[in-house]
């Protein structure tokens, strides 16, 4: 046939009913019960004027139409034939549309029987055990096949889980035949769809989204986050340890004597950080600084904040101040800044800090504003990383 020719072939039928199975439209059918068969579909086709002109390649088109069919393959599409009469040829018949009666015939073109009775039988055992999965299996019927293989291994632990609401476990913990602690992280995200479905609303905390607190949705225990600290006076270092990474519960435990506090967010500061009697310097963490709000025991130390001179480094400050509302800045000040001018960079235009402080002291918020609002140049920002270690000893040995 012409390359010309854009009349439906055996491949243009495949192609569609593909696209039905790669949508999952027919998949979806088979667990709402559906009827989407039989089904017609219509044929791209000579008109009656290229059938005179182009007889040749219409009798070729209709012939391998025709050897593609039910009645000639006993399986796959039938076709729906209409009469055209022609002034010179006369009266013939011409294919209009072709029908699929059955969805084991459209499944058969398409080479995918096999996995629509494995879909089937998924869908049968996981209705069985929880209906309330019905909506979803048709929703998500494609990715439900991609898993065939580990699916019972997903419906065990679902029942796990029905049994065992917000265990206080490590996932490695978990007693479950065939499953490991693997197998859960690499599908946290498709376990965690169909848990909200499974379990009643008090085993779900709400507040906890995203793969990485999958942990807390569901009641499992996670992998602390640790606090890294330095003790700058040996003589308050805890058993002869000055420099210690420990989970946040420990850390509000902490019986310590220091008088001063000191926060910084580079790692690298915090290392270089001087010796200085009865003081210790925290890593930081960014915005993560908001933890340090449950440290009951801040209350009554100084404590001290080293951030970024730029707007995200005003914002870390002032969410700080949120739970340490008497915390002070150290190093975030405009003769810093100026003093350091060769040595300024830029923000990202895009990940600049878009809100309003409200907890910063009258200087500071003078600061935020005059870097917002580009005063001194375009998005510009001192990283505390590049300030002269000299000014920092200098700022450091204020009492």
């Amino acid at each position: 046939m012409s390359p010309t020719a854009p009349w439906s072939t055996g491949a243009t039928l495949r192609a569609q009913l593909q696209r039905m199975w790669d949508d999952g439209r027919l998949l979806a059918a088979r667990v709402r019960g559906e009827a989407v068969f039989p089904l017609e579909l219509r044929l791209r086709q000579p008109t009656v004027a290229q059938t005179g002109e182009r007889f040749d390649e219409v009798r070729a088109w209709i012939r391998d139409l025709d050897a593609g069919s039910k009645t000639a393959q006993g399986h796959g599409y039938r076709i729906v034939w209409r009469e055209v009469n022609h002034r010179q040829l006369g009266r013939n018949r011409i294919p209009d549309s072709v029908v699929f009666d059955s969805d084991q015939d459209a499944l058969c073109l398409i080479g995918r029987q096999a996995e629509a009775c494995r879909f089937d039988r998924i869908v049968a055992a996981t209705i069985g055990l929880f209906p309330q999965l019905h909506d979803w299996l048709a929703r998500r019927a494609l990715a439900v096949l991609e898993q065939g293989e580990a699916w019972a291994r997903m419906l065990a632990i679902l029942e796990w889980f029905a049994s065992h609401p917000r265990p206080g476990l490590y996932l490695r913990q978990l007693d479950i035949a065939g499953v490991d602690s693997k197998f859960i992280e690499t599908r946290k995200a498709m376990l965690a769809e169909l848990l909200d479905l499974v379990l009643p609303a008090g085993a779900i905390d709400t507040n906890a989204t995203g793969a990485r607190q999958f942990e807390a949705r569901y009641g499992l225990l996670s992998k602390p986050a640790l606090l890294r600290f330095r003790i700058l006076d040996p003589a308050h270092a805890v058993q002869g340890l000055s420099d210690l990474a420990v989970p946040l519960g420990q850390f509000t435990a902490l019986q310590t004597q220091v008088r001063r506090v000191f926060i910084t967010e580079n790692e690298i500061n915090g290392l270089a950080f001087p010796q200085m009697p009865e003081a210790m310097v925290i890593f930081g963490g960014g915005y993560g600084v908001e933890r340090l709000s449950g440290v009951d025991w801040l209350a009554t130390r100084e404590v001290f904040y080293w951030g970024d001179i730029d707007t995200h480094g005003f914002a870390i400050l002032d969410r700080l101040r949120a739970g340490v509302p008497h915390a002070r800045s150290i190093l975030m000040d405009s003769a810093t800044l100026m003093a350091h001018r060769a040595l300024w960079g830029t923000e990202d235009a895009d990940k600049r800090f878009a809100g309003q402080p409200s907890r910063l002291a009258r200087d500071e918020l003078a600061l935020f504003e005059a870097l917002r609002d580009d005063v001194f140049g375009e998005r510009i920002r001192m990283e505390q990383e590049r300030l002269s270690y000299g000014w920092v000893q200098q700022a450091l040995a204020v009492p």
